[in-house]
């Protein structure tokens, strides 16, 4: 015969592993890396805006690599030379297009804020995952 806390037993444990479940997974989520394409539009103020399109891809041994467009220049395939990701924080930088980014991405992947660095100006540049 089962006794009674027996089942609410069961139920804590059942409700524990689920949120335990839950928070691994929102946990894992956000640290993973930012593979896929990144569109977003750099306003230079009294300039025309230049659309930005980065790349990235991860290698076998986990590590990131990608190239950035500029579709409106008709530039595209500029090398990404470093690309690093942590904790919602992405960097990288092409030194062929003497440029840093470095953002924080949302809480559900599809978002990066941060600041595009070029030639000595700074701007703000949200990409947003269209990959």
């Amino acid at each position: 015969m089962r006794h009674p806390r027996d089942s609410s037993f069961a139920l804590y444990v059942g409700l524990a592993l689920m949120l335990a479940f839950i928070i691994v997974a929102r946990l894992a989520a956000q640290d993973a890396p930012p593979v896929g394409e990144w569109t977003g539009t750099l306003n230079p103020g009294g300039q025309a805006k230049k659309r930005v399109v980065a790349h990235i891809s991860a290698e076998q041994d986990g590590s990131l690599r990608g190239t950035i467009d500029f579709p409106d220049q008709d530039v595209s395939g500029v090398e990404i030379t470093a690309v690093t990701y942590g904790k919602s924080a992405l960097h990288f930088e092409s030194t062929p297009g003497q440029c840093v980014y470095d953002g924080t991405m949302d809480n559900d992947s599809s978002k990066i804020t941060g600041v595009w660095k070029q030639g000595g100006t700074s701007l703000n540049l949200v990409l947003r995952r269209t990959r």
